[in-house]
C-alpha cells in the first residue's frame, strides 16, 4: 500500500533515492573514480574519490560555506547553474587534466581556484592565492595552467600559483572574453567560452559584444527586492556579436579567426584538434545549416563540410577527432540521428549506425579496440542502453552490440580505454544504483540503490501506448491511477501533465517517474494523472519532432486531446473533468490547450509559460517559427496572448519574478490581456525565483497552490494542509 504524501514531501530535495554520485570521472591511471556526492543527503555536494581496488572512498574537496545556500552564492554562479539546469550546491564542478605527467585536478568554487597535483590529488586540494571572481575555468591539457574569465577578461595562472597573466584587456560592461553568451549557454548547450589547444600553447576564446542587445529589468516594478538588468535577445531583434579569437602565452595580441559566419550567426561548437588548432562549427541564424571549419594554430580557416537540414539543425555533443585526424560525428540526414565517420578533410567515409532509432550520445571512442561506445533508443525510446559499434566496419552497416543488460534507464561514463565503465541505472521499481562494469567482468557496486517503490511506499505509474491525432503514430504515456475514489460508475477526473516541446522526453522507464511527488499526491487525492509525450518531443526522429514547425501549440494540443479521448474510452478518466498542467513549454501548452480545446481542458495551472513568442529569445523561437517579419501569422497563432477569448476555463499562472529565461512579464501580459477581455485570473508570483524554482519554501508553495487549484477545479476534496 502506498504511503500518503504530505505537504513536506512536495518541497523535499533531493527526492527519495535521487542522492547519487554525479559528474563521475575516471581519475588518471584508472585506479579510482571521482564524483560529486552529498553524504548527508542534502543538495550540498563534496568531491569524493573512490578507490576501485580497495573500495575505500574519501572527500577530496569540501564546499566553502558561501556555496551551501541559494542566498549566499554569487550571481555569476546562480546564472551558470541556471543555464546548466542544476539544483545542487557546494562543489558543482571539477576537472582533470587530460594529458598531464602527474595527475592534476582543479576545483572552482565561489570564484576561487583549488588544485591538487600528483599525490595531492588523492587526498585534498589547496587554494591558488589571490584569485577572485573566476568563472568559466579551464585546465590546460598538460596540467600546467588554468584559464578563467574575470570581469570580462581572459586570464591565465599557473597551477602551482604565482602571478596571473591577463590575456585580454577590453572586457567590461557589454563585452566579455572567454565566457559564453546567453544564447550559447541557454539554447545551444555551449557552456564554455574558452578552449585550450591540444599542446597547451594557445587558447581559443569567444569574444562577446552584446552592447547592441536591449537591456531588460527581469524584476518588475513594485517587487520587494532589487531589480537585475539583463541583456536579452528577443525574437527578430539583435543577437550578441560573437567572434572567435586565439591568444598565445607570449604576450602577443590576440588574433581574430575569420570564420564562415556573420555578426548575427552563432558560434556553436569548438573542439581542440589533436594535430593543433581547433575544429569549429558555426550556425547561421536561420539554423538550417552548420559549417564545420578547421582552424589552424595560426588562426587561418578552411571549411571542411556543411551539414544541411530541414526544417532545422539540432545541435549535438557527439563530435570526436581521432588521433589520425578522422572525425566521428552524428547526423540526422536519414531522419534519425546516427553516427558517421569522416576523413580528416571532412569527406564522408562511412555511416556507422542506421535504423528507425536515434543515437542519444557518444560515450567513448576506443581507438585501440576500433570501436565507438554510445547510448541510444535502439531497444525502445522508453529505455537507454550502452552499445558498441566498430569504427572501420565495411558494408553493410554493422549491428550494434548492446552492453547493458537490465531493462530501464542507464547513464554511462567510460574509462580511458573503454574497457570499463560506470553505469548509473534505475527503473520504475528501483532507485538509481551505480556500478563499475565491463565486458566479461562481474559488476562492482559503487553506490547501492537506497530505495525501492515498495520501501518508499510509492506506486509506480503504468507505461502505456496511445495514438496521435493522425490515427497511426504511437505516443507513449504514463498513468498514475487515482486512489480514494468512492464506489461509482463514473471514472475519476484526470490531470494531463505535459512538457510537450522539442529536446525533451518525459515518459521513461526510470525512477524519476515513480518518485515525482505532486503527480503521486494528485493521484492519491482522487485524480488520474497522465503524462503524455505528444509529437514534437525528442528522441523519436526528425518527422516526429518537426511536426510543430511554424505552428507551436497546434499538433501538440491535438495529440493531447486525442490522448484524453482514448483514456476516457478506456475508463481511466472522466472526459468532462480534465485539467492540464506543465512548466515552461508545458506551461505554454497548458494555455494553448485551454484556448483551443476548452471543451476538454477546463482547468489549468501554467508555470513560467511563454505567452507571446515575440518576447522569447532569438535562437529557440526562430528555430521553430522563423523571424517575426517572415511569418507574423505563425507567431500570432502560436501565442496564447492572441487567444484571450478562448481561455474561458479556470486558470492559475505561477511565475518566478527573477526568471531571466521566460520573463515574469510574459505572465503579467497575459493577465492584463484577459483583464481587458473581462476576465480575472490568479497569478502567483514567486519572489526572487528564476526559471527553475530552487528554494524548498518556494517549491512547496508552488506545488501546494498547484495541487489545491487542480483538485478544487476538478471537484475533488482538497486536503486541509493544502489549504
Amino acid at each position: 500500500m502506498s504511503r500518503r504524501l504530505s505537504l513536506d514531501d512536495l518541497g523535499r530535495l533531493p527526492l527519495p533515492g535521487m542522492n547519487v554520485p554525479a559528474a563521475v570521472a575516471f581519475a588518471p591511471g584508472g585506479r579510482a573514480i571521482t564524483y560529486l556526492y552529498s553524504a548527508d543527503g542534502s543538495l550540498v555536494r563534496s568531491l569524493w574519490r573512490h578507490d576501485l581496488f580497495t573500495g575505500e572512498r574519501w572527500v577530496v574537496a569540501s564546499p566553502l560555506p558561501e556555496t551551501t545556500s541559494e542566498t549566499t552564492i554569487e550571481r555569476d554562479e546562480q546564472l551558470r547553474r541556471e543555464r546548466a539546469g542544476t539544483d545542487e550546491l557546494g562543489v558543482t564542478r571539477y576537472a582533470w587534466a587530460s594529458a598531464a605527467r602527474e595527475a592534476t585536478l582543479v576545483v572552482p568554487m565561489a570564484g576561487r581556484l583549488f588544485v591538487a597535483v600528483g599525490d595531492e590529488s588523492e587526498r585534498g586540494v589547496k587554494e591558488i592565492a589571490g584569485i577572485r571572481g573566476a568563472s568559466d575555468v579551464h585546465l590546460s591539457p598538460d596540467g600546467q595552467l588554468i584559464s578563467y574569465c574575470s570581469w570580462g577578461d581572459l586570464h591565465v595562472v599557473q597551477v602551482q600559483g604565482g602571478p596571473f597573466t591577463r590575456l585580454t584587456d577590453d572586457g567590461g560592461p557589454g563585452i566579455a572574453n572567454g565566457a559564453p553568451d546567453f544564447i550559447a549557454a541557454e539554447e545551444l548547450d555551449r557552456l564554455d567560452g574558452a578552449w585550450w589547444s591540444a599542446d597547451s600553447r594557445s587558447i581559443a576564446y569567444a569574444h562577446v559584444d552584446d552592447r547592441g542587445v536591449p537591456e531588460v529589468d527581469i524584476v518588475p516594478p513594485g517587487a520587494s527586492h532589487a531589480g537585475e538588468l539583463h541583456r536579452y535577445p528577443a525574437a527578430g531583434g539583435p543577437n550578441a556579436e560573437v567572434t572567435l579569437r586565439v591568444a598565445t602565452l607570449d604576450g602577443a595580441p590576440s588574433t581574430a579567426v575569420p570564420l564562415e559566419m556573420t555578426a548575427d550567426d552563432y558560434l556553436a561548437r569548438v573542439i581542440a584538434h589533436p594535430a593543433g588548432g581547433w575544429l569549429v562549427a558555426t550556425l547561421p541564424r536561420d539554423q538550417r545549416s552548420l559549417f564545420w571549419q578547421r582552424v589552424a594554430p595560426d588562426a587561418s580557416v578552411r571549411v571542411l563540410w556543411r551539414d544541411v537540414a530541414e526544417p532545422w539543425i539540432n545541435l549535438d555533443a557527439d563530435t570526436r577527432i581521432l588521433s589520425d585526424g578522422r572525425i566521428l560525428c552524428s547526423s540526422e540526414r536519414s531522419g534519425f540521428r546516427h553516427l558517421e565517420l569522416r576523413t580528416a578533410d571532412g569527406a564522408l567515409e562511412r555511416v556507422l549506425t542506421q535504423g528507425e532509432w536515434v543515437v542519444t550520445g557518444v560515450v567513448h571512442v576506443a581507438e585501440a579496440k576500433g570501436e565507438v561506445l554510445f547510448m541510444s533508443t535502439r531497444d525502445g525510446v522508453l529505455e537507454r542502453h550502452l552499445y558498441a559499434v566498430p569504427l572501420d566496419a565495411g558494408s553493410p552497416v554493422a549491428d550494434p552490440a548492446r552492453l547493458t543488460v537490465e531493462p530501464g534507464w542507464h547513464d554511462v561514463v567510460a574509462g580511458h580505454d573503454g574497457a570499463r565503465w560506470v553505469d548509473t541505472w534505475s527503473d520504475l521499481e528501483s532507485a538509481p544504483r551505480v556500478v563499475l562494469a565491463g565486458r566479461g567482468v562481474e559488476p562492482v557496486e559503487i553506490h547501492a540503490a537506497t530505495a525501492t517503490a515498495a520501501s518508499a511506499g510509492l506506486d509506480p505509474p503504468e507505461l502505456i501506448e496511445l495514438t496521435a491525432i493522425d490515427g497511426r503514430t504511437t505516443l507513449h504515456g504514463a498513468v498514475y491511477r487515482a486512489g480514494s475514489q468512492p464506489a461509482s460508475s463514473t471514472p475519476p477526473p484526470g490531470v494531463i501533465w505535459v512538457y510537450g516541446g522539442p529536446h525533451r522526453q518525459y515518459v521513461m522507464r526510470a525512477w524519476e517517474m515513480t518518485v515525482h511527488p505532486l503527480r503521486t499526491l494528485l493521484a492519491q487525492s482522487g485524480a488520474t494523472v497522465a503524462v503524455v509525450d505528444n509529437r514534437g518531443t525528442a528522441n523519436r526522429g526528425v518527422a516526429f519532432e518537426a511536426i510543430l514547425h511554424r505552428r507551436l501549440g497546434g499538433v501538440e494540443v491535438a495529440d493531447l486531446a486525442a490522448a484524453v479521448r482514448q483514456l476516457a474510452e478506456r475508463g481511466e478518466l472522466d472526459a468532462n473533468r480534465v485539467a492540464i498542467t506543465g512548466g515552461s513549454y508545458g506551461g505554454f501548452l497548458t494555455l494553448m490547450a485551454m484556448a483551443s480545446e476548452p471543451g476538454i481542458f477546463r482547468v489549468g495551472v501554467a508555470v513560467a509559460p511563454v505567452t507571446d513568442w515575440t518576447g522569447y529569445d532569438t535562437a529557440y523561437t526562430e528555430r521553430y517559427l522563423g523571424l517575426p517579419t517572415q511569418d507574423a501569422t505563425g507567431y500570432r497563432n502560436s501565442s496564447p496572448i492572441s487567444h484571450p477569448a478562448g481561455l474561458s476555463g479556470e486558470l492559475l499562472l505561477i511565475h518566478g519574478t527573477a526568471d531571466d529565461n521566460v520573463h515574469f512579464e510574459q505572465s503579467r501580459r497575459l493577465q492584463a490581456a484577459l483583464r481587458a477581455d473581462g476576465r480575472e485570473i490568479e497569478l502567483l508570483a514567486l519572489p526572487g525565483q528564476r526559471h527553475r524554482t530552487r528554494t524548498s519554501d518556494a517549491i512547496r508553495l508552488r506545488e501546494q497552490r498547484t495541487a489545491a487549484f487542480l483538485l478544487r477545479g476538478l471537484g475533488l476534496p482538497v486536503p486541509p494542509e493544502l489549504g
